[in-house]
């Protein structure tokens, strides 16, 4: 196999088991409360459950922001700013933390305006929500951890601290709910559990596998003023891309909802096909994270140019086999996450919207992880700015003739829009090479 096609591999691999192992912390929460005999159980789970995705998706850009700078100091051989660059993301996502627990009864308050929960529902995702929120520092300081371990080119940490939360969540979620007797307070306890697992995990695994850079740090430079402006520069687009992403996507879920139970229940349905999909993909985002920006930092441009290639190949062969294999088993697929006859009748009307997923979708997560490699934050801002706006202006206009299938369709040119958007705006990434200094690409970075 060939070398780049090998260091490609053996970053997406393990980006990929760990992306398939996070979903598994919700779903052992909802299938243990879903043997406690009342609805309302499962009901705050999924409330609290959805709160702490939308929070901790809308912070992702601690992950992405420090994967992608690390990655460049990486190639550069900057090995005093590497260490900076982790403990300035770790500092960062653990005082974001402390914010969260202090806002903490504010920002519950305003989500239940938002969803609605009933009486019962409310008190136990309450408590769900105060005992869980505890656990924002571990998450928001393993994110800055694993940009970091994905910079360094290596994704095979991320993946064992994942596995190992989850065999945490379910031990320790089991013995508290069916040995010491607790409800939803033993399943919140158990994730808590489960993520201090893996920060410390995380922690650990940094000290046995980089303890030799503990000789770098110099806490004086870590707060200084133009590497701290780039830092939040870059974060600062990520974030607000991540806003627009958040508003499509939980506007999707609305727009189906409006449409009735079924609708709703179709377009859930449907959406696992992309999410499935999403999880694959975002493997070899993650390989595109850590070697574009390897190689923009070593100025090797052939390398960039060989690794985007490649990485656009199996992008392709991706492509290929997840439309075989949702066009040979799709229905049977749905027919594990269903029995209801009419549901699954229903969907067949709009299946082969979601069999052109990954065909629409495919440029935007290879150009993602590129982007965020190169720090192009702000082409990534703009290209879900364009996108998010075809969305919504595609819904608008078709809804009135075209019903949920303009909700589908407006939902695959937003895909679409992504990947071209940023096809275009690439060039601006090329140019790094042809530049003197990386810092004047910093500096003008996307008009």
């Amino acid at each position: 196999m060939n070398s780049r096609n090998k260091q490609i591999l053996q970053i997406a691999l393990p980006s990929i088991v760990s992306n398939i192992t996070v979903p598994l912390l919700g779903l052992i929460d909802v299938a243990i409360v879903g043997h406690l005999g009342a609805p309302a159980y499962i009901g705050a789970i999924a409330v609290g459950g959805m709160l702490f995705n939308i929070i901790y998706w809308i912070f992702g850009f601690l992950r992405m922001g420090t994967s992608g700078m690390t990655s460049q100091a990486y190639g550069k051989r900057d090995i005093p700013e590497i260490v900076r660059l982790l403990l300035r993301s770790v500092g960062i996502g653990l005082a974001v933390a402390i914010l969260l627990i202090l806002l903490q009864v504010p920002i519950r308050q305003a989500a239940f305006l938002i969803i609605h929960p009933t009486e019962e529902v409310r008190e136990l995702a309450t408590l769900y929500f105060h005992i869980c929120i505890w656990g924002a520092p571990a998450m928001l300081g393993l994110y800055g951890l694993s940009g970091w371990y994905i910079g360094m080119q290596n994704s095979r940490i991320p993946m064992y601290i994942a596995i190992t939360q989850n065999i945490v969540n379910i031990v320790a979620s089991l013995s508290l709910v069916y040995l010491c007797n607790m409800k939803v307070e033993g399943v919140a306890l158990g994730t808590l559990i489960a993520q201090y697992a893996g920060f410390f995990m995380g922690v650990a695994l940094w000290m046995y596998q980089y303890g030799k850079l503990k000789k770098y740090i110099i806490w004086k430079g870590i707060l200084q003023k133009e590497a701290m402006s780039r830092f939040f520069r870059v974060n600062r687009d990520i974030f607000l891309r991540t806003l627009c992403l958040v508003a499509v996507t939980l506007f999707f879920t609305s727009a189906g909802a409006s449409q009735g139970v079924i609708i709703l229940a179709v377009n859930t349905l449907l959406m696992q096909l992309f999410t499935l999909f999403s999880y694959v993909m975002d493997g070899f985002a993650y390989a595109g994270e850590a070697l574009s920006g390897r190689y923009i930092g070593a100025r090797n441009r052939e390398a960039f140019t060989d690794t985007t290639r490649r990485l656009f190949a199996w992008g392709g062969v991706m492509v290929v086999l997840f439309t075989l294999v949702y066009a040979l088993g799709g229905n049977a697929f749905l027919g594990l996450l269903t029995d209801d006859k009419e549901v699954i009748a229903a969907a067949d009307t709009y299946f082969y919207w979601a069999l052109a997923i990954p065909v629409a979708g495919i440029a935007a997560f290879i150009w993602d992880g590129i982007f965020i490699g190169a720090t192009a934050t702000r082409g990534m801002l703009l290209s879900m700015a364009v996108a998010a706006i075809c969305f919504f202006a595609l819904y608008y206009g078709l809804r009135p003739v075209l019903g949920n299938h303009a909700l589908w369709l407006a939902f695959l040119t937003y895909l679409f829009m992504r990947g071209v958007a940023q096809t275009l705006l690439s060039k601006k990434i090329f140019a790094i090479f042809t530049s003197n200094r990386q810092e004047d690409y910093d500096r003008e970075k996307y008009p």
